[in-house]
């Protein structure tokens, strides 16, 4: 009989951590969607007291989501405690995690405390969230870098006081697997009630570790893993959930494990991640980079065209990437749209379907193909957006060698039609700077990157901008044919973002 972990989600709390990776609510509700249909056990949907925009997100998560436990983070004070069972306590299962620094190094530099005070604060904290739910999470912050004997001692008092789950978390990503498997198999040798707690992992990334460092903890007997889509996540990232979910599948017999994850549901989930949040996957990753299944050298074709198995540990279509590419056109019908995004893993409601509908017939009648990558940058340019404050309704830029670059632009600000031109170094520039006058921003442009979403001459361009004003960071996505109509839409794509995040404050950027 094989065991079965918990994969605890925190993509919508810890990944959004990660610099300028900030999520509105209408994001943060569609990833909470998606994530409940990739099976997740437990997904923390924000930490409520860090901000009114992260209450109202958890908020709603916790009202739509059925199948899975939503999880609120909170420090260890009253206060903490109480916005996150306000954020959650309408949730099916609402769990609350609750995380006190334990090494010494923490205590004494952040949280002035010596190790009384921190037990009694733990033990204070716990007893008055299982006042509200029976699920409730202690976490030892820095626990990897924490005395043995003073964790042991700890999770020992929260759990007699109520706590259902314990992690013991590598926050800075410190630990080799070997020393991170000998502390767990430590403590659940000589805490004397570990049994009716639930162990769990939480790592980070900093030396390229969290994945070693979360199986050896599962393997010395945790069974709850603390993951992240993409690995995304403070500094260098969190563990990736699907480089464990996948590990524990393709090495079972090594690591006798299972999960209740729906592995097709691997690659949209991490392409719906990277869309919104604007962090592109990098191509070598493990498991959903664009490399993972592809093959150059000859040798390796060779191989892979007489046996997968020569090359591929597993198949590319068992987390969710097809062979059969179904290209749509400009006679494509709507059902047959509709059921290529199903297959896709999105699940859009009739308004949005029908935006996206007109906007691929558009595209269709630029370029003759519309594949799966062209559909993921309409979404991420179209339906992943706030509400307008500004749009483009007209673009034209005279630029060449002979030339000074001139954009003229018309844009609808606030429901009022206005026309201005502007100069700049580049027909991007002056878009930019014709847009910025127009709109009166003055923020900064920190971040400007241009992909080519498929091959070939017509091939759908699309940009990224991250903008900063006020403390906030604000993504912006365009895609087109046209690389500077991108761009523009890209650029007032953000301009929203950063109209919508000052009216509606999510967290203060990094």
């Amino acid at each position: 009989m094989q065991d079965r972990i918990i994969i605890f989600d925190t993509t919508l709390r810890d990944g959004e951590q990660s610099p300028g990776a900030s999520m509105n609510t209408a994001e943060k509700l569609r990833l909470a969607k998606q994530l409940e249909r990739l099976g997740v056990d437990a997904m923390e949907a924000g930490f409520p007291a860090s901000s009114p925009g992260d209450f109202e997100a958890v908020k709603e998560i916790a009202g739509v989501i059925k199948n899975v436990q939503v999880t609120a983070l909170s420090r260890t004070s009253k206060e903490d405690i109480d916005q996150a069972w306000e954020a959650i306590k309408y949730a099916v299962d609402p769990r609350i995690h609750i995380f006190i620094a334990t090494s010494d190094l923490h205590m004494e530099w952040k949280l002035q405390m010596n190790r009384e005070e921190v037990l009694k604060s733990a033990i204070d904290a716990v007893r008055y969230a299982k006042t509200f739910t029976d699920n409730v999470e202690f976490s030892s912050e820095d626990g990897s870098r924490s005395d043995r004997d003073f964790l042991c001692r700890i999770f020992e008092a929260v759990i007699e006081v109520g706590a259902t789950t314990v992690n013991l978390p590598d926050t800075v990503g410190y630990a080799f697997p070997e020393e991170y498997s000998a502390l767990l198999s430590y403590v659940i040798k000589h805490t004397p009630n570990i049994n009716k707690a639930i162990l769990s992992v939480h790592c980070h990334n900093d030396l390229g570790l969290a994945t070693a460092n979360t199986l050896a903890g599962l393997k010395a007997g945790a069974r709850q893993a603390e993951v992240t889509i993409n690995g995304i996540g403070e500094r260098a990232g969190n563990t990736s959930l699907e480089e464990i979910v996948m590990s524990l599948y393709t090495r079972n017999q090594l690591l006798p494990l299972t999960c209740g994850i729906k592995k097709q549901e691997l690659y949209p989930t991490s392409r719906l991640v990277s869309m919104i949040t604007g962090m592109p996957v990098q191509a070598n990753k493990a498991i959903v980079g664009a490399n993972a299944f592809a093959h150059e050298a000859g040798i390796h074709q060779d191989g892979v065209l007489k046996n997968p198995m020569t090359y591929e540990i597993m198949e590319p279509e068992t987390i969710g990437l097809s062979s059969n590419r179904l290209v749509l056109g400009k006679h494509s019908g709507r059902h047959a749209f509709n059921v290529k995004l199903e297959e896709m893993g999105y699940q859009l409601n009739k308004d949005e379907l029908n935006r996206l509908f007109k906007r691929m017939k558009a595209l269709a009648d630029k370029k003759k193909e519309i594949l799966d990558e062209d559909l993921e940058a309409l979404l991420g340019d179209e339906i992943l957006r706030v509400p307008d404050t500004f749009k483009l309704e007209y673009l034209n830029v005279v630029s060449g060698s002979g030339a000074v670059p001139t954009a003229t632009v018309k844009l609808i600000i606030k429901g009022k039609e206005e026309q201005s031109a502007s100069l700049g170094v580049g027909p991007i520039d002056a878009a930019f700077n014709t847009i910025a006058n127009m709109t009166g921003t003055k923020c900064k442009l920190l971040h400007f990157s241009v992909n080519s979403i498929t091959g070939g001459m017509d091939a759908l361009g699309e940009v990224t901008v991250r903008l900063k004003e006020n403390d906030i960071i604000a993504l912006g996505k365009g895609a087109d044919p046209d690389i500077i109509t991108a761009s523009a839409k890209a650029y007032i794509n953000g301009l929203n973002r950063l109209a919508y995040l000052n009216l509606n404050p999510v967290r203060k950027s990094e």
